[in-house]
């Protein structure tokens, strides 16, 4: 089973404050790709603290965004043009047409695929997108290339990854929920971070999260150990690390 990592208040709050925003490259990648300006109507599901549902802003006219997590919910910053509310990807609110795009960004993972693709094809209007997208640390420091031996090998270990759905979208997984996958494409970003805000974005991570959570590992023992493991990879105030990430577009 695929524990719920994100109804937790503290957890919330530091996704709200630590993780990079880079909504706005899948934004304008999903209007190249699928040569529509301005979409009427959008849904995003997993929103997570709002940042994904503010930039479908640039590209859509009204967003609703949906998260399963209250506290999550409970972080997004006010937008006129979106509508937040508590419900899941597998029983979403609307009336069946009610969207000419719904994305899901770094979440499709922890849902019940199936269920939610059901959802996503009542919901989608007849042409409507569905785009599934994700970003990941590649755990690689441009100034320090021997950051990634720890960043790959001593980080996991210390807090493993929990429990999640494959990520990736594949032909014979949407066939059968009416939908074909029309292109894939592949992104990165690079975040220049002091040694702060490293430990900030890393304290996200549901590998951290599970632990902190469950009580295993305080939060100011997970914080103190990294902090302690990467300030020695970093040879200025602010380092360079490395992201990408997967757009995969569906019709």
């Amino acid at each position: 089973m695929i524990a719920n990592l994100f109804v937790h208040q503290s957890a919330a709050q530091r996704y709200a404050s630590a993780r990079p925003y880079f909504h706005q490259l899948v934004t304008e990648a999903i209007s190249a790709f699928t040569r529509v300006s301005e979409f009427s109507c959008a849904l995003d599901v997993g929103c997570g603290t709002g940042q994904s549902a503010r930039a479908l802003t640039d590209i859509a006219e009204t967003v609703n965004a949906i998260d399963i997590s209250p506290e999550m919910i409970g972080e997004t910053e006010h937008h006129n043009r979106v509508h937040y509310q508590v419900a899941s990807a597998e029983n979403m609110p609307f009336e069946d047409d009610s969207f000419q795009l719904l994305t899901a960004g770094l979440a499709f993972h922890w849902f019940d695929q199936s269920a939610f693709l059901t959802e996503a094809r009542r919901v989608l209007q007849s042409g409507g997108w569905l785009v599934v997208y994700n970003s990941f640390f590649k755990g690689k420091m441009i100034e320090n290339d021997s950051f990634k031996e720890w960043a790959l090998g001593v980080y996991p270990q210390r807090f493993p990854k929990p429990p999640r759905h494959a990520e990736g979208i594949r032909d014979e997984n949407i066939d059968p929920f009416g939908f074909k996958l029309k292109g894939h494409e592949k992104f990165t970003h690079d975040e220049v971070m002091s040694v702060a805000q490293l430990v900030e974005y890393l304290l996200t991570h549901t590998n951290v999260i599970a632990m902190v959570e469950s009580g295993s590992t305080p939060l100011d023992d997970a914080a103190s150990w990294i902090t302690s493991s990467v300030t020695p990879f970093f040879k200025a105030e602010r380092g360079t690390m490395q992201f990408g990430g997967d757009i995969w577009y569906l019709r």
